[in-house]
């Protein structure tokens, strides 16, 4: 492949809630789901791309991201699961669907996130990696993402193979795609069937119709447990059986079997083929146990307090008490505030582990690039990962409460990776802050920052500002043990 695999599309956060049901509730005769465990996944165009990074391709995401707690643990899960995140702002809250589940049996599924928000503008950088991808997925959820005008402008124009997996709220597909691939009840509301039409005549019947209206090479009608029906240029329509049995649940199947398809037409593969390799690919995903078995739980856990992913803060008033400004709550009442005001979001990161003089020259110097500054604060799990099982001398509770009481930060994000990479796709900060000492001769060193690669994804800046010489919280520490010894 000589592009990354880019999958473009409407992310969801899906919530497994498993429980038992021992009675009923008293005041209704409905089920009481006693809950004993839960799993968080990404969902929609972001579980597609999940299921291809799995598969060790290079996979890029094009999404729209909101500044919420769901929007932040997206991003944590999809980065844990090796996808690079390419955000646009969304407007609004993050679409969430939740299923309770008592034996393997989904009992209720409740969603949650209202309409659609409005997804954001794509950035120079989005629109170059579409032009330069191997194959490109769009995956439609109906929520915005696959009608905005200059992404739909970059998937007419792209050389790749383009996959276009639709949704009966979203728009038509891209003139020109390789293969389109909606599920049966899809095309009905697509096409409307003919009366007593057989089920084989209904989905050539919708097929071609599609095929012709989006001017589409090839569509693939999937049809369950049966495989799948292409319609191509011939007259003739190519059914492709499962191989076996593919009875369980099929949460995700769609998504397995277009992730399948546009994998393979990035390696070269003809459409027909690509259609049978993606029906044996999502047959054995259903037949495996679906997606609590392709994805079991992982990725960075819930943090109940303050960190990236939390479920449980509620906002605190932006300047208030030192709590109020710690954890995804807070960060997403900031952003809020400053962005509804045209303001310009700075953010600056680091362990801290015993905060000095260097530390606040360079926080100060942050706060003066725009209108807030947010701090990206290593856990205590990742900076014992990063400086050794000694480290950090205090505590992220401590470490975060310090920071928050300085005046010059707005607002701190725990996050738990080794970078912050996730903490950074979900903020998106317009400026990113790295301390440097030209003390050494290093000048300008954005060009070699890590998250100079991700801030260019959405159009943000890498500056480096100058840190006080001779300040470092290795040589405190060193220090202040070699004075004990003496």
């Amino acid at each position: 492949m000589r592009g990354p695999v880019v999958v473009l599309g409407d992310t969801l956060l899906d919530r497994d809630v498993e429980g038992v049901v021992n009675r009923l509730c008293p005041d209704s005769p409905v089920p009481v789901l006693d809950e004993t465990a839960a799993t968080d996944r990404p969902g929609g165009a972001g579980l597609a791309a999940v299921f291809a990074a799995a598969q060790g391709a290079e996979v890029v995401l094009v999404t729209a991201l909101a500044d919420d707690a769901g929007g932040a643990r997206l991003s944590a899960l999809l980065t844990a699961a090796g996808v690079q995140v390419y955000p646009l702002a969304l407007a609004g809250a993050t679409p969430e669907k939740i299923r309770l589940r008592a034996r393997g049996r989904v009992l209720l599924r409740h969603d949650r996130g209202g309409t659609s928000g409005e997804p954001g503008q794509p950035s120079d950088e989005v629109l170059r990696v579409i032009a330069a991808a191997s194959a490109v997925l769009v995956s439609d959820y109906g929520r915005g993402v696959a009608r905005q005008p200059a992404l739909r402008d970059a998937l007419a124009a792209t050389r790749a193979p383009v996959v276009w997996d639709p949704h009966p709220r979203g728009p038509a597909a891209v003139p020109g795609v390789h293969l389109a691939t909606p599920n049966e009840s899809e095309v009905r509301e697509l096409v409307p069937a003919l009366p007593g039409a057989s089920r084989l005549a209904t989905a050539s019947r919708g097929a071609q119709g599609l095929r012709r209206r989006w001017r589409a090479g090839a569509v693939a009608v999937t049809l369950g447990g049966d495989g799948a029906l292409l319609c191509h240029a011939g007259s003739t329509p190519l059914v492709v059986p499962t191989p076996g049995s593919a009875e369980g649940d099929t949460c995700g199947a769609g998504d397995r079997f277009a992730a399948a398809a546009s994998l393979a037409l990035a390696q070269g593969a003809l459409v027909s083929e690509a259609v049978q390799v993606a029906v044996a690919e999502a047959s054995a995903y259903v037949a495996g146990g679906g997606v609590a078995a392709a994805l079991p739980p992982s990725g960075p856990p819930v943090r109940t307090r303050s960190g990236l992913g939390s479920r449980a803060l509620q906002p605190g008033p932006r300047g208030g008490a030192v709590a109020d400004r710690v954890g995804v709550a807070a960060v997403a009442t900031l952003l809020g505030e400053v962005r509804a005001a045209g303001g310009t979001v700075v953010a600056t990161g680091g362990c801290f582990d015993l905060l000095h003089a260097g530390h606040v020259a360079t926080l100060e110097a942050a706060r003066q690039l725009g209108d807030c500054l947010i701090v990206c604060l290593n856990s205590d799990d990742s900076v014992a990962g990063l400086k050794g099982p000694d480290r950090p001398v205090q505590s992220e509770g401590d470490r975060s409460r310090l920071l928050a009481a300085l005046s010059c930060v707005d607002a701190v994000l725990i996050f738990d990776e080794p970078t912050p990479a996730a903490a950074l796709s979900w903020v998106r900060p317009d400026v990113w802050v790295k301390g440097g000492d030209y003390a050494t001769g290093g000048g300008d060193a954005s060009a070699t920052l890590p998250e100079a690669e991700v801030l260019r994804r959405w159009g943000g800046n890498t500056v480096v500002v100058p840190y006080l010489d001779g300040r470092s919280t290795t040589d405190l520490i060193v220090r202040t043990l070699a004075g004990r010894t003496r």
